[in-house]
């Protein structure tokens, strides 16, 4: 009964050594672990909040920037306002002034009207001083009634442009708000949804702390009862023994390292991957295994036990061969399973249950 053992073990050799060509020793990155991906959205959620924090605070440098332009515009108005007051009040005493010398003109012997020049004139000379002073004095309320009208018409059209430029500023102003909400808003919904994510990673760790704990509680106790060897019965001749575990003791070294971080090719406490962690565990008890899931499965010193049949210490495979962990007892295995991940404990009975291929337990 070898050589069906034997054909078996090389058509496992054969595809092992296929998939490992493609896929690599390491576990496929599509079984990656929820908290890996938690973690990896809560990143993505943070990388959004550097961004839109970066776009509130330019959003709100501009609207600062456009509330200080109309408190600007509004200070500009109340002193045209002002000017414009004192331009209307000089225009209308100006006015009444111009006023009672017209009246006064056409209806007193003032000296300075037209008759009372002529009349009063005592010589050629005197007559056009009297005619030039006259002039003067008219020429003078002249311009101060142009002057006055064109500092009043200055200030209304100045008054009107900013008018203007207040409503302008006074929509801007509210362009500039609504931009800052909108992007406050945003960041308000990113910061709830980021809190969310933490702490649901932060659940998710406590649990599986606890299940870790749980997990490492119980392959202490499975490693301190191993069973005695078990028998495999088949018909007739070919009823085969397997032995019992001697290498039980590699489940505690293995454990030592429980959340060192999965490296490519490690095979040190500094960072291990599948097949690496069972390479150094089982090296600390005088054993030496191959840095290679087919070559582990394919170790000649071993042999294949059933699943009913495993004990703490057996070596079990996923992925084709791809994948190797040590079997702590209760149901559960340690393994460094891939990139971005640690050393943990799962379950056979989880998502491991659909690739599982099969066990080996190490004789010598």
């Amino acid at each position: 009964m070898h050589v069906p053992r034997r054909q078996v073990a090389l058509s496992a050799l054969l595809i092992g050594l296929l998939l490992a060509a493609l896929l690599g020793a390491s576990a496929p990155r599509a079984h990656a672990d929820q908290i890996g991906v938690k973690r990896a959205q809560a990143q993505g959620v943070l990388d959004r909040l550097r961004q839109l924090d970066a776009a509130a605070q330019l959003a709100n440098s501009r609207y600062q920037a456009a509330s200080r332009k109309l408190r600007a515009v509004e200070h500009q108005l109340r002193i045209n306002h002002q000017a414009l007051g004192v331009a209307s009040g000089n225009l209308g005493q100006a006015k009444r002034t111009l006023a009672k010398r017209l009246v006064a003109i056409y209806t007193s012997e003032d000296q300075q009207s037209s008759l009372a020049v002529i009349l009063g004139a005592r010589s050629l000379d005197d007559l056009i001083s009297r005619i030039e002073a006259a002039n003067s004095i008219s020429k003078q309320d002249a311009t101060l009634v142009h002057q006055v009208v064109s500092f009043q018409r200055q200030v209304v059209h100045r008054r009107t442009m900013l008018r203007n430029e207040r409503a302008r500023q006074n929509r801007l102003v509210a362009a500039r708000a609504a931009e800052r909400n909108q992007i406050q808003g945003r960041l308000a919904s990113e910061r709830r949804l980021y809190d969310s994510v933490r702490s649901q990673i932060a659940h998710m760790i406590s649990a599986q702390q606890a299940a870790q704990r749980a997990a490492a509680r119980n392959a202490r106790v499975a490693a301190t009862q191993v069973a005695s060897p078990k028998l495999s019965f088949g018909a007739g001749p070919t009823s085969t023994a397997v032995p019992g575990v001697r290498y039980s003791s590699v489940v505690g070294i293995a454990m030592r390292y429980l959340g060192t971080p999965y490296v490519y090719g490690g095979a040190s406490p500094s960072g291990f991957d599948c097949s690496g962690l069972v390479m150094y565990a089982y090296a600390q008890v005088g054993v030496s295994l191959p840095h290679n899931t087919v070559a582990q499965w394919s170790y000649s010193d071993s042999v294949s036990v059933s699943r009913s049949q495993l004990q703490p210490g057996d070596l079990v495979f996923f992925y084709g061969l791809g994948h190797v962990g040590i079997y702590v007892g209760g149901g559960n295995f340690i393994h460094a399973p891939h990139t971005g991940s640690v050393v943990r404990i799962d379950s056979l009975s989880g998502s491991y249950a659909a690739e599982y291929d099969g066990a080996k337990r190490i004789l010598g």
